[in-house]
């Protein structure tokens, strides 16, 4: 038996509106349950018994959602931008009322993206204190050198109050291309990291956060629901 709830509660966390609208949508006669129009928004309904429908449509209880996104160039890591696009302008055909990306990927970075209304698992993973990889591909002007590659990991001076903690750092096949891994989220870090080495970032794509990889299949732009098993290896971190 699932969670016995107020029907507006239920409408609110499955992204209906907010408490109020979803009493209006009561009021109008739009909500049904188990076929019959609900007309009590305070009425009990069982999240895994009972059928509820707005105008028609089918209403399934997820108190959070968590989408994954790979994130174009040009888009902006915010729930509202006055001038650009924004990352959840592209969650075409969801409720995105409480949705927000957890972190931020600056506006000509690409790469995964967890969007979702779980703000204590949002908070967990961006804390340093609990050491979530975030790993990049980053394309860069020219070459670091061995002793570089060394400083680099150890923690970098970006010109913040404090060093960066230690990073992780390896070269890959391709020139000039590395893999970057951090557990801090600074602002345009990975780009400041290298231009104290007087090396410019000239494309960078996270690739993961912590044990969720990007899904390959997915193209700049689209993005896809967490499986359950996703969700609970991020909520082991």
């Amino acid at each position: 038996m699932g969670d016995k709830m107020r029907l507006d509660k239920y409408l609110a966390e499955s992204g209906q509106g907010t408490r109020s609208e979803v009493k209006q949508l009561v009021k109008k006669g739009h909500v049904s349950v188990n076929g019959v129009t609900a007309r009590d928004s305070g009425m009990k309904v069982d999240s895994d018994k009972d059928a509820v429908k707005v105008n028609g449509r089918s209403v399934i209880y997820e108190k959070f959602r968590y989408f994954m996104l790979n994130k174009p160039q040009g888009c902006v890591s915010a729930t509202r931008d006055g001038l650009s696009s924004t990352v959840l302008d592209l969650l075409e055909g969801e409720i995105t009322r409480d949705l927000f990306p957890v972190g931020r990927l600056d506006k000509d970075t690409e790469g995964f993206l967890l969007i979702t209304n779980d703000g204590q698992l949002g908070h967990e993973l961006l804390s340093p204190r609990k050491h979530v990889d975030k790993k990049y591909v980053a394309h860069v002007s020219k070459p670091l050198t061995p002793e570089q590659l060394i400083a680099f990991a150890e923690g970098v001076d970006i010109g913040d109050e404090k060093p960066t903690m230690p990073a992780k750092i390896r070269p890959l096949d391709e020139e000039n291309v590395y893999e970057v891994v951090l557990q801090e989220g600074r602002y345009h870090q990975v780009k400041r990291m290298f231009e104290a080495f007087g090396s410019k970032v000239t494309y960078l794509k996270r690739v993961s956060m912590g044990p969720v990889t990007l899904d390959e299949s997915l193209e700049p732009g689209q993005y896809r629901k967490l499986t359950a098993e996703e969700v609970e290896a991020l909520r082991r971190k």
